[in-house]
């Protein structure tokens, strides 16, 4: 599926309440686990240990849930495209909830929701849920509130 094209900043508004998606699926591979534990010096054995994690609480190594959540950002585009812009910028997230493991192997993908789009600062303010899935499991990994800023062209 491609991502919804809004053509202005104008635009977005209009769609409060849309949903976007799905993404692509993405394979969380341990590599990406142990990449991510190297660039936050995060080395806890549930995520880079896969012979003590057999016998631990879930089984296998899991993601970081910061390295999930991390993943909203290659889901973004995937689910919303807004053009004539001179920038966008990444305000922040709000209401960041890890609801479920993702164990090493697994397949996840985002879906995306427009909470809210108001005038902000010359620009446009939009709040997109993302809600991680992990294929073939109901509960998803994790649900974040993103908010990002578009200026017009």
């Amino acid at each position: 599926m491609s991502a919804r094209i809004f053509e202005t900043p104008a635009d977005l508004p209009g769609a409060v309440g849309e949903r976007f998606g799905p993404t692509q699926w993405v394979t969380i591979e341990q590599e990406r686990i142990d990449l991510f534990a190297r660039a936050t010096d995060d080395h806890q054995w549930i995520h880079v240990d896969p012979e003590r994690a057999k016998d631990g609480p879930f089984g296998a190594t899991i993601a970081h849930g910061y390295l999930t959540m991390s993943l909203v950002n290659r889901f973004l585009p995937e689910l919303i495209e807004v053009r004539g812009v001179s920038m966008g910028i990444n305000i922040g997230t709000d209401a960041l909830r890890f609801l479920n493991p993702v164990r090493v192997g697994s397949r996840i993908r985002g879906v995306g929701e427009l909470v809210s789009a108001e005038a902000a600062k010359g620009g446009i303010q939009a709040v997109v849920r993302v809600t991680v899935e992990i294929e073939g499991v109901e509960k998803p990994a994790c649900v974040v509130d993103t908010i990002s800023r578009f200026y017009p062209a």
